[in-house]
């Protein structure tokens, strides 16, 4: 699943196209109860997850719809906000607390979230490339460098993310 093409200036539609989107999203997934917007990961794309952290500030649970795709046992998503300003809501919540539930296709995981750096960002930032043709040109869109987030399993977790 190959977005862009290498050396084109992306597009993106306006912000509040992509916040209603997201609103869209969230009432789909709650609608089908998950059945129809989670996907696994296809070898040359993405997949699409449901992550559950707690607030930063008020401490409830907040849920968001992310694309991610499989590192062994770890689950590799980026913090890009819909490509535009800031940081995105559940990354910051997850800095502040790293484990997360997630929830993808076949059921519930615990995780522990954490920003890639040095050699393993590069390397997932390369993947990530493969996926995405354009990824430079729409992080290039952002102030600031885009978060690589690793999810990897939670040491209270069973080892349930290789599929089988």
């Amino acid at each position: 699943m190959t977005v862009g093409h290498r050396g084109k200036t992306p597009w993106l539609p306006p912000r509040w196209f992509i916040r209603l989107a997201w609103s869209v999203h969230r009432g789909v997934y709650r609608f089908f109860g998950g059945k129809v917007v989670l996907w696994r990961p296809r070898p040359d794309g993405w997949g699409t997850l449901r992550l559950t952290t707690t607030g930063r500030r008020t401490g409830r649970q907040r849920s968001v719809i992310v694309g991610y795709f499989e590192d062994g046992p770890n689950l590799v998503s980026l913090a890009m906000n819909g490509w535009g300003e800031g940081e995105p809501a559940w990354w910051l919540n997850l800095q502040a607390h790293p484990d997360a539930t997630i929830h993808l296709v076949d059921g519930r995981r615990l995780v522990r979230g954490h920003a890639a750096t040095g050699d393993e960002r590069l390397r997932l930032w390369a993947r990530w490339r493969e996926i995405d043709t354009n990824l430079d040109a729409y992080a290039a869109l952002r102030p600031s460098e885009t978060a690589v987030v690793v999810l990897e399993p939670s040491p209270d977790a069973p080892d349930t993310f290789r599929h089988t």
